[in-house]
């Protein structure tokens, strides 16, 4: 359809009460990119496994996506998809709508009134943090000290804070992408169990045989003033420490997407870019590849799940030292998100300022890198940083000390 309707409202409208949904989001604002809405039933199988990653993609001018699995994995590799057949496509850039299974649900959109006005979170005090900032700087002194012996070269440790009650997970999202708006949010409910994801990474993006990774690794916080918001950018684009780190990610996603791509079509699209967003800035790179023919999604996401930048490097040695310090699963933190195709496509983001909604308490995981060069209180702070926004969505507040 020519014409636009704002898919905030068209979710408001048609989804907000449905038990199996889902609001993949360009982010508040945009103008390009595709944010897809519906509702889809929980699929057991391992279907999404099995698409072969290399035909051709069904693409055309109403999207990448046209039907598929809608979903997530979670950092241990526990998988949760809907089967996805009617939805709504928009097109941010074309200011166009498409409806796919069901054209009833254009015509309803048609109706949706303008989205209420969010509204302000209840206050729900401080959040409980899994440790003290004083506990997590000894983290850090031990993650030093495998560095400092040769078990790891980097190391991406996470912690995790709590918020007791039920919360309504759909207004959450709301508030989270008014102060956190991102390219690669979204919204998914699963029954009883919601993500609310401001996500700034794209983890794999699939297409016609081709995967670009996109992973993050420096952070720096954003200021009202422009000038010392330009110095902060700076300051990240600079830094020795940032910049190494990255790189250890880049090359370790090379070398996990050479796994399963052809020889010597792995390169480096981007290296070191800063990009920001409402509270951050971020150091951002991109690989690339072509896919070994046949490869499917599952071999393509053991080669490279999870994801480089919330492990650390080298991946395996690093995965059993955070196991041994955090001495907690991390869920659908540090995991993945998104949609795969019928045609094998796929979109993925990483669950990274995110809201995980349970019935009876809500949850956002943090973390950072840390390598030799790692300062204690720059690194509790960072959490912090990260923490903050995703904790206001709910109306808690992150703990004193971080």
């Amino acid at each position: 359809m020519t014409g636009w309707i704002d898919p905030e409202a068209a979710f408001a409208h048609l989804f907000a009460d449905a038990p199996h949904t889902f609001w993949l989001d360009a982010g508040d604002d945009a103008r390009s990119g595709w944010s897809w809405i519906g509702e889809g039933r929980p699929d057991a199988s391992a279907q999404p496994m099995h698409r072969d990653a290399t035909t051709p993609s069904a693409a055309d001018d109403a999207g990448p996506f046209r039907g598929g699995w809608v979903g997530w994995r979670t950092y241990e590799g526990e998988t949760a998809f809907l089967r996805v057949e009617s939805f709504l496509a928009f097109d941010h850039a074309a200011r166009r709508v498409f409806a796919f299974g069901d054209p009833a649900l254009l015509v309803r959109a048609l109706d949706a009134p303008p989205a209420p006005a969010v509204a302000e979170a209840v206050r729900r005090g401080t959040a409980s943090a899994r440790v003290t900032p004083a506990r997590y700087a000894e983290l850090i002194a031990a993650c030093r000290d495998a560095i400092r012996e040769g078990d790891a070269y980097q190391l991406c440790l996470t912690t995790r804070f709590t918020v007791p009650g039920a919360v309504d997970a759909f207004e959450v999202f709301r508030r989270l992408r008014r102060t956190s708006s991102s390219h690669h949010a979204g919204f998914i409910r699963m029954g009883e169990r919601a993500l609310a994801s401001a996500s700034p990474e794209r983890f794999l993006e699939v297409r016609d045989g081709r995967v670009h990774t996109h992973p993050i690794k420096g952070t720096r916080p954003r200021s009202e003033d422009p000038t010392v918001d330009a110095a902060l950018a700076e300051d990240l684009r600079t830094d020795a420490k940032e910049r190494a780190e990255n790189v250890m990610i880049v090359d370790l996603m090379r070398n996990d997407l050479s796994r399963v791509c052809a020889p010597s079509s792995v390169g480096v699209d981007r290296l070191l870019e800063v990009e920001s967003y409402p509270h951050v800035h971020q150091l951002v790179s991109e690989v690339s590849g072509r896919l070994v023919a046949g490869t499917t999604i599952g071999e393509l996401l053991a080669a490279t799940f999870p994801a480089g930048s919330m492990t650390g490097a080298p991946k395996e040695s690093a995965m059993d030292i955070l196991a041994r310090l955090e001495q907690a699963p991390r869920g659908l933190y540090s995991g993945a998100f998104g949609w795969i195709g019928e045609d094998g496509a796929a979109d993925l983001a990483m669950v990274i300022r995110s809201v995980v909604i349970e019935p009876d308490a809500a949850w956002v995981g943090a973390g950072g890198g840390i390598t030799w060069r790692s300062v204690a209180a720059s690194e509790v702070a960072e959490v912090g940083i990260k923490a903050r926004a995703p904790l206001a969505a709910l109306g808690a507040e992150v703990p004193p000390g971080w």
